[in-house]
Parts: structure tokens; sequence; C-alpha cells
């Protein structure tokens, strides 16, 4: 199938992400703000000079791609950007605290509710249209984030941040059309380092000198920063917001095993029939790419 390869880059960019807390536990004596400023600001430094060495022809035929754009479609290109560079700012920073500082439970419960906020936001705001099995399983999942909030409701607030934030990134990406996607997202990475840039002097904390420090934040910036946002940025030209947003599930799971098995982190029974729950959710989101279900999408709008 001609979007095969979209499910796949989304399928990547999601499995790498749900290992995260692999790279990011080890820097939890750093406080979140810090990493997210050498996250950010080395981010912007690697994608520039890959921008400026290797892509000039691209970075030019995008920029008269842009100028060739009427006023109004120039002024909405612009605010999709910067808010999507605000959206990822909040997104990483709340990501980070929560990871460190709360629980692998809580990063985790937030990119289960994200592809419920992304899926609503899509048909609310894209007019995307969602099949009925596709209500069905949205409802699974927001059943199942229902029974998780019952468990720890301060959990529940940290994760509505962190997945609010993604989901609104998501959908505002999705009219973010017509460019290189490298560039884009370079675009949004250089943003978000000069919003951040004015706080760093006021907020950083003394220079950090350990050499895992970098080591890890190098890692962060290359394979859990550009490479899966890349991929999901080209996961958006073609299959629709709320496919993405559910298929980001993949990352809570794997987050949930791992905070079990690496990090043994408390699991209720409830808690385990909850993610079942929105797992079998996905599944069904998905049924029409992974079983060949009739590709109709029935509006119920």
């Amino acid at each position: 199938m001609k979007e095969t390869r979209y499910y796949l880059a989304a399928l990547a960019a999601f499995t790498t992400w749900g290992f995260f807390s692999l790279v990011l536990r080890p820097l939890r004596s750093y406080a979140s703000i810090d990493i997210l400023f050498y996250r950010v600001f080395s981010c912007a430094v690697l994608m520039l000079l890959i921008v400026l060495l290797f892509m000039r022809k691209q970075l030019k035929q995008n920029y008269d791609l842009f100028t060739a754009l009427s006023k109004e479609r120039k002024k909405n290109i612009v605010l999709i950007n910067i808010s999507g560079s605000i959206f990822l700012c909040i997104n990483w920073f709340s990501f980070i605290y929560v990871m460190n500082h709360i629980s692998v439970k809580a990063t985790s419960l937030a990119y289960l509710v994200c592809p419920v906020l992304t899926a609503l936001l899509a048909f609310f705001t894209l007019k995307e249209k969602l099949s009925r099995l596709q209500w069905i399983s949205l409802a699974l999942s927001i059943s199942g984030c229902i029974l998780l909030s019952y468990e720890d409701l301060t959990n529940m607030f940290f994760s509505m941040i962190i997945g609010l934030s993604y989901a609104c990134y998501l959908v505002s990406q999705r009219r973010n059309t017509g460019f290189d996607k490298f560039i884009v997202l370079t675009l949004h990475i250089v943003f978000s380092s000069l919003i951040l840039l004015p706080f760093y002097p006021s907020f950083a904390g003394p220079l950090p000198v350990a050499g895992d420090f970098y080591f890890y934040i190098e890692i962060i910036a290359v394979v859990y920063t550009i490479m899966p946002l890349f991929l999901n940025l080209y996961a958006l030209k073609g299959i629709n917001s709320s496919t993405v947003g559910m298929l980001l599930n993949i990352n809570p799971m794997i987050a949930f095993v791992l905070a079990i098995v690496v990090y043994h982190e408390d699991m209720s029974a409830l808690q385990i029939s909850a993610y079942s729950i929105i797992f079998t959710s996905v599944i069904i989101f998905n049924a029409r790419q992974i079983f060949g279900v009739n590709k109709k999408k029935i509006s119920i709008a």
C-alpha cells in the first residue's frame, strides 16, 4: 500500500521514543531546564550545520516557494511554525520534568492521553473524518485513560499538559505542507532555541563538566529528537493526524513495560487492565491497515 511507508515512519518514531527513558533517567540529577536548554541548543546547531552545508539547494527552493505565496498564506505559515515551536518547548520541558521527578508511568500516561486529544482536535479543527470503528476505538481509549486517572489525579494533571502540547503540535503541522520536512523541523528547533535563549542566563545552572552529560545530550539530540521528529513530520504527509496520534500509543506501551521491568515501579491490576484496553483500542483504530478492513470512512459528524 502507498501509505505503508508513512505508517512505518510513524512506527519507527514512536518506537524510538518509547525507549527515551533509558538515556534520560541517567540525567535525573540535573535540573530539567538545563537538560532542555542543552538538548534544544545542540539540536539547533547540528541541524543548521546540516542545512547550510548539505541542503542549500533545498533551502533556496523552499525560500522561493515561500516568497511566491500570498500574503495571507505567508502569515499562516509563519504562525504555524512559531506555534509549533512553542508547543514543542512546552512538551519537552514538561516531559523531562515528569520523567525525572514524577514517574515514568506519568509520562507513559501522557502519551496514552495524547492520541485521544489528537484525534478529537483533528476532528474539530481539521474536519478529519473518523469511521464508526475508529470512534469505538476512541471511546475505549478514553475509558482506559479514565481508569488510570482514578489511581493518581496528580499524574493525570501532568500527563494532560504533556499530551495536549504534543497533540497541538501534531494537529498544527498537518497544515504545514509543501515544504521540505527537514528544513521545517530545523525552523522549529531554531525557533525553540530563540524562545529559550533569553531565559538561559537567569535559569541555567552551572555549566556541566561531566563528560557523560554531553554524551547523553547528543544521543538525545540526534536519536531521540531529530530523527523521530523528522519521521513524525514525514508520516503526516501521507496519513492523517488522528491516525498518527493513535500510533503514538506505541510509545507509552514500551514505556509501561520499561517502568515495570527496568525501573520496578509498582503496577496495580487496574493499571494493567487500563493499558490493555488502550492497546486494544490502537489495534481497532488501525484495523484497516493491519487487517485490511474496508477503507471506507464513515463520518458521524
